[in-house]
């Protein structure tokens, strides 16, 4: 199956790497206000920029708009234009086509922006059927709201029926945002990862460091905080022999840190991580992921500890 015209959407191929602004307003999962706020992720945004992380993904829903609000505040301060994705959240109350439509203008304001580069349904789950949240995504694409589309959170079969309303219209899909991390490969496992690589669909990583657990900071005396607590309190336990060896190749590799390793594996599986930061050190840490390659062995290793772990 042949890849559709694409729109401008294959700019996603030149990017390794992306911040994710899921925890920049968020008080529920992140905790927003405690320990960091609206000065930190502002640091941590420009040291992003800095080092050449431009594309910034948000959503409607994070932080209740909040994420938007300070993505849309921080990128008036730029000289240079950032790439920014956000999403549609198919709240049960959105029952027509339109409402998609609206949802992105919405956001739009909040952004302060006349168009985004990448606007994605957030959740499969609607009222709406996901070829008429497809047809809507096309009426942003023609109303030059958006740049390019798609979809989140999504498995193959209903990412293939988006792919296909989309194609008819000469659009093409241009990502698929999942859960993806050495210790969440479903997408890999299942053939997701190969299917999108064979459409042309850029296959973006969220909670790429599994919300703390990789970077090597949290074990069984000290759970990450929250929600995120009760989320990972049976598998940190378990988590020490992926931090090990992550550990003793950052080392071979000139002193990487874990988070380090963590992302370079992703990006060496073919995905686009978005790790997020909550201040300009984890920003630093983050893009430290780019400018050298794990070697295949490396790789191997740590498809292999990931299998007896997760």
């Amino acid at each position: 199956m042949k890849s559709t015209d694409n729109r401008d959407a294959r700019f996603l191929d030149d990017i390794h790497l992306g911040l994710g602004a899921w925890a920049w307003g968020d008080r529920v999962v992140w905790q927003y206000g405690r320990g960091y706020g609206a000065a930190e992720v502002r640091q941590a945004f420009e040291a992003s920029m800095q080092q050449g992380i431009r594309l910034i993904d948000t959503a409607e829903v994070y932080g209740s708009g909040r994420s938007e609000r300070l993505v849309g505040e921080f990128i008036r301060s730029l000289d240079e234009r950032a790439l920014v994705a956000t999403k549609f959240f198919p709240w049960p109350w959105r029952l027509s086509q339109r409402s998609v439509r609206s949802a992105l203008k919405a956001s739009l304001a909040r952004l302060g922006l006349e168009s985004v580069d990448l606007y994605q349904i957030h959740w499969p789950a609607s009222p709406l059927s996901l070829e008429t949240m497809a047809e809507a995504l096309v009426d942003c694409v023609d109303a030059g709201l958006t740049r390019a589309v798609g979809v989140s959170n999504f498995n193959e079969t209903q990412m293939l029926r988006a792919y296909s309303t989309l194609a008819r219209h000469k659009i093409a899909l241009a990502s698929l945002e999942v859960h993806y991390s050495l210790l969440q490969r479903q997408v890999e496992k299942n053939g997701t990862l190969a299917r999108c690589k064979e459409l042309d669909i850029r296959l973006i990583a969220y909670s790429p460091l599994e919300m703390g657990l990789l970077t090597g900071k949290y074990g069984r005396a000290h759970l990450p905080p929250g929600s995120r607590a009760l989320r990972y309190a049976a598998l940190v336990g378990r988590l020490q022999p992926v931090l090990k060896l992550m550990t003793e190749i950052g080392q071979d590799q000139g002193g990487k840190s874990n988070a380090q390793v963590a992302l370079n594996w992703l990006i060496a599986k073919g995905a686009l991580p978005i790790p997020g930061a909550k201040n300009a050190d984890q920003a630093l840490d983050n893009a430290g992921a780019l400018g050298w390659s794990l070697s295949p062995d490396e790789v191997a290793a740590l498809d292999a500890v990931s299998d007896e772990v997760a």
